[in-house]
């Protein structure tokens, strides 16, 4: 029965019916009997999901909705909000993965029975895996919520093996269903009941996919549905964090957000896993990722960290934390004598290093610290005396700068601190510093995380191995304390690396020389011949949308990562005619694969760019804001196709302008009817066109070398100025 309280908006009807939003308009505006808004906005309405679902089948528009796509609708349209609907549905699904038959048990019945029996089912599962936080989650069920009380908690803190929760309650009638269904003892109404519809959906998810998947799936989707409310740490980065910390039987998250660099973590025997966030629900959303995800012990709290630290006894052997950047009201004028502050008080405006001593306040003697910080974190003047003494102790050893668009905010290299807590003074101190920027990747595609990984692990072993990694100029350099104790303690790496060679100076400057010679050469060979005057032709037109309608041509959408990692198209790789250079997270939907003769658009920008799929990026994912049209070979010429979708006057009627973006609409796109052999004549001339345009870009590529090269040499002094 479905939950007549999950309301969809407009876009999640056209996501049902596979259509664009215009339709669903055009449906409200025709059809009288087009449900009525429920809810919303007068420009944002929202509709009751079963109602709609109903309309939708009597029009034959909807045989039956995806598993996936109903669960998820109900999820979004929860009458609670989607956070609430998304902790609801991780309960049950641990539940399923612990005490299945404890879930067949709760579920053979009414919805109002299991609303019932769940909060007691329920604590059977989460008490032994998350100890009194199954308080928080489940209010009412006799666990305390206060994470902090008991000496058992405070024990497993400290590294017990021993967890340290309360007795199990008894869920009330799991096994005896005619006591529970007897109405004669009268109770409060369940919490779960209006989620009863999403968690009957939510294990039929779990049958296909498995209780972890399904989690994964939904809390995926909500993320990226919601990408300006969460700040997000990517899987590599997370990797690359956990690698530095090494193995670790006791790890913190002070700062947990949604588990990334918790589930990043390799899992090993009595591992404890400790989270803390500042938000109820991520702090949640965390204990059943972890849960789920891997056997280990895990202890979540929700509270201000640096002002209401929940484990202020724990000694943990790896500190991992992506912090909160720039913020000014972290507790400042509360803690101004906070035993923590063993390298300084921070100043203000240095938050950042608040945590970093709170992250070395937790971590037993040799433990390791990672965090991510911003740039300034390295430079800034206020915060040089603590960064002096960190130096001096030995705490730091090891600044790491990332390539622009590791992680957000995109636009600036972020540094990863490697931290320990000092278990003596050493005697000739040493920082590793790296500069990893040169593993960038062009536009949002993001860096090359493989090199990137390889590089910063391998120095970092032989730094930890020997204490003086291989010194590469412009990449990494272990660097004396001494040299780092100037008036600024300037950590940032570029500063204090030796630079790079200039690509072996003249001779690799003769090198590029030569290409480009050779580029401009094949440039000339390649320029169009003078243009043919021609009288104009009205020919008769036809659009995307008609041939698609007609099977000349089938038309995707690009955005899912699919269940393997191959690399993505991104609207960028398009526009510049690059490689495929991006990536997307992991997904239960399918990838859109490219085939060799697909034709892709970007929708996005107002540009006039097509680009036809060519063997070498055959296989790649299809990214976000991409159209892929794959025409029938029998009925559309590949290369005709793309050449007529970059006319400008007819990308012009095709697109819509928002008030920062335009949008081009592809179905809209308009092609002149021609007979195949026809099509093939303009097809061989747009593809002369493509590769003269590529040679230009190769050429202006190799001339943006040679000039830097230049003025890089002639000023470092490894290039004679005649």
């Amino acid at each position: 029965m479905q939950d007549q309280a999950t309301e969809v908006t407009a876009a999640g009807i056209a996501r049902l019916a596979g259509v664009g939003r215009a339709a669903v308009s055009n449906w409200r505006r025709r059809h009288a009997d087009f449900p009525k808004p429920v809810g919303g906005t007068e420009t944002s309405p929202s509709f009751a999901l079963a109602e709609v679902e109903a309309w939708l089948r009597k029009q034959g528009k909807l045989a039956e909705v995806p598993l996936r796509e109903r669960v998820w609708q109900q999820l979004a349209g929860h009458p609670e909000g989607p956070l609430t609907a998304l902790v609801h549905a991780g309960c049950a699904l641990l539940l399923i993965h612990e005490r299945p038959t404890v879930w067949l048990a709760a579920s053979a019945g009414s919805d109002e029975r299991l609303a019932r029996l769940l909060p007691g089912a329920l604590a059977q599962a989460l008490t032994p895996r998350l100890g009194e936080l199954t308080g928080v989650l489940l209010p009412g069920t006799g666990a305390s919520a206060d994470v902090n009380t008991s000496d058992a908690s405070r024990a497993a803190d400290r590294g017990s093996t021993t967890p340290g929760v309360n007795t199990p309650p008894t869920a009330p009638g799991v096994n005896t269903p005619d006591t529970a269904d007897t109405p004669d003892t009268p109770s409060p109404p369940s919490p779960f009941l209006p989620s009863v519809p999403l968690l009957r959906g939510v294990a039929e998810l779990a049958a296909e996919a498995g209780a972890r998947q399904a989690f994964e799936f939904l809390l995926g989707r909500h993320l990226d549905a919601n990408p300006r409310q969460y700040t997000l740490t990517p899987s590599e980065l997370a990797a690359l964090m956990a690698d530095l910390a090494g193995p670790a039987r006791t790890v913190l998250d002070p700062a947990c957000g949604t588990g990334a660099l918790l589930r990043a973590v390799d899992t090993r025997p009595e591992q404890w896993l400790h989270a803390q966030d500042s938000a109820p629900d991520l702090a949640a959303l965390t204990a059943l990722r972890l849960a789920l995800h891997s056997r280990a012990g895990v202890r979540a709290a929700a509270g201000d960290t640096l002002r209401a630290d929940a484990f202020p006894e724990l000694r943990a052997d790896a500190v991992l934390c992506h912090p909160p950047f720039n913020e000014r009201n972290w507790g400042h004028d509360e803690l101004a004598y906070d035993p923590r502050w063993e390298y300084g008080f921070p100043a203000r405006t240095e938050s950042e290093l608040a945590w970093v001593q709170h992250a070395l306040a937790r971590l037993t003697e040799g433990g390791t610290a990672v965090l991510l910080m911003p740039p300034a974190a390295a430079s800034r003047r206020s915060g040089r005396r603590i960064r002096a003494d960190l130096l001096r102790r030995g705490a730091l050893r090891a600044v790491l700068a990332l390539p622009v668009g590791a992680a957000p905010p995109y636009n600036i290299p972020l540094h990863v601190w490697v931290l320990r807590r000092p278990e003596r003074n050493p005697a000739s101190p040493e920082v590793l510093l790296m500069d990893t920027g040169r593993f960038a990747g062009e536009g949002r595609g993001g860096p090359d995380w493989a090199a990137v990984r390889e590089a910063v692990l391998d120095a970092w072993r032989a730094f930890t191995r020997a204490g003086r990694p291989a010194e590469r100029p412009g990449l990494a350099r272990s660097v004396p304390v001494i040299e780092l104790l100037d008036d600024d303690v300037d950590l940032a790496p570029a500063r204090h690396l030796p630079p790079p060679a200039v690509a072996d100076g003249a001779e690799q400057l003769a090198a590029v020389r030569e290409r480009l010679g050779e580029t401009l050469r094949l440039t000339t060979d390649l320029t169009p011949p003078p243009a043919a005057p021609a009288p104009p032709v009205r020919r008769p037109l036809t659009t995307i949308g008609e041939l698609a309608r007609a099977g000349a041509l089938v038309m995707r959408t690009g955005g899912n990562g699919g269940h393997a990692r191959l690399p993505v198209l991104t609207d960028t790789d398009v526009l510049s005619a690059a490689a495929p250079s991006g990536t997307l997270p992991e997904s239960d939907e399918e990838a859109v694969l490219t085939e060799p003769g697909d034709v892709v658009v970007p929708v996005l920008g107002g540009g006039s760019v097509a680009r036809v799929i060519e063997e070498a990026t055959a296989g790649a994912v299809l990214g976000r804001s991409l159209v892929l049209l794959r025409p029938d070979p029998t009925a559309l010429d590949p290369w005709f196709l793309a050449g007529f979708l970059r006319g400008t006057a007819n990308n012009r009627q095709a697109s819509s302008y928002a008030s920062t973006a335009t949008r081009l609409d592809v179905r809209r796109l308009q092609l002149p009817r021609l007979p195949l052999a026809e099509q093939r004549r303009y097809g061989a001339r747009f593809q002369a066109l493509d590769e003269f345009e590529r040679a230009l870009r190769h050429a202006s590529r190799l001339g943006d070398q040679l000039v830097r090269g230049m003025y890089d040499g002639l000023t470092d002094g490894t290039v004679a100025p005649g």
